[in-house]
């Protein structure tokens, strides 16, 4: 799509899909499943007594901290149903900070090349731009269900 890739040469390294593939993938992650459409929906955080929930629709995710709802918030937002979460959770809140500012700028940058279109075909091509995030992303794919462990010590031979 020539909106999609205009916006990914504008942002290099900083578009949403390479952080993802350079930042999240490289280290040790375990699988997630989100049970969202495959579509934008808006994803909601919400602090209740039980803690902390991200709100999809009619769906709730449980999550264990903040970091995590504003990690997975993002692949909400864009309709991912299987993204990498780092296993290392003192990662998760720098990668979550790098990702919101990723999609903030591929909005602004879409919103300003789109600013003399027609409302519908704003829709349509906002649409197949998110459309385009997803399958990239779903491309460089969750990874395994749990973290590799190493058996090995420094200890034994």
């Amino acid at each position: 799509m020539e909106i999609a890739n205009e916006i990914r040469e504008k942002l290099g390294g900083e578009w949403l899909a390479a952080i993802y593939r350079e930042k999240v993938r490289t280290q040790r992650t375990r699988a997630y499943h989100l049970e969202v459409p495959a579509a934008e929906n808006r994803a909601e955080i919400q602090h209740t007594l039980l803690g902390i929930e991200l709100k999809v629709g009619n769906n709730r995710f449980a999550c264990p901290d903040l970091s995590t709802a504003r990690y997975l918030q993002i692949f909400a937002r864009i309709g991912c149903t299987q993204i990498a979460v780092p296993y290392d959770i003192t990662k998760i809140s720098h990668l979550a900070d790098e990702l919101e500012s990723s999609w903030h700028k591929i909005i602004l940058i879409f919103e300003e090349s789109v600013k003399d279109k027609i409302a519908s075909a704003k829709g349509r091509l906002r649409s197949a731009l998110i459309k385009e995030v997803r399958t990239e992303i779903e491309e460089i794919g969750a990874g395994s269900l749990m973290p590799e462990f190493k058996q090995s010590t420094k200890q034994r031979k």
